[in-house]
């Protein structure tokens, strides 16, 4: 749910020239504003919007490649959440990072704690977990190979 780009702008200058962004919405419009901003901005060859679904999310090709995660405020919106979650898994490198943030107001602490269950099940070893303004986070990571 990268929307507009609230994050993906700022990650693509963090990550520079030699990093990529890839931008995931299951709204056109959303990515097509992002696309827009990016370009303004001058990180369009940075940001990759990528146009997803409720069942795929279209990582497929990144498997195993991906540094870190970033899923703020969207894991409550999935309709299959193992799904999702086990894609981002599989997308990240070994030690590769999830951050995902839900808001508090919005998502009860037992809800949070079923998802953050869920993370275990899949495969996640929890590095921290933090309340934030006005959310909960938690940091995950996919483990090394043993």
């Amino acid at each position: 749910g990268c929307a507009m780009g609230f994050f993906s702008l700022p990650l693509a200058k963090l990550v520079g020239p030699g990093g990529r962004v890839i931008a995931l919405d299951i709204q056109k419009r959303m990515l097509s504003s992002l696309a827009r901003r990016a370009r303004r901005k001058g990180v369009e060859s940075i940001i990759e919007p990528r146009l997803c679904s409720q069942e795929n999310l279209g990582l497929d090709d990144l498997c195993g490649g991906v540094d870190l995660a970033l899923a703020v405020h969207v894991a409550h919106e999935t309709a299959y959440p193992r799904h999702f979650l086990t894609q981002i898994r599989d997308a990240l490198r070994p030690g590769g990072r999830l951050l995902l943030v839900e808001p508090s107001g919005h998502v009860t602490e037992e809800e949070f704690e079923t998802t953050r269950n869920l993370c275990h099940e899949v495969g996640f070893a929890e590095l921290r977990a933090s309340r934030l303004r006005r959310s909960t986070a938690v940091l995950l990571e996919r483990p090394l190979p043993s």
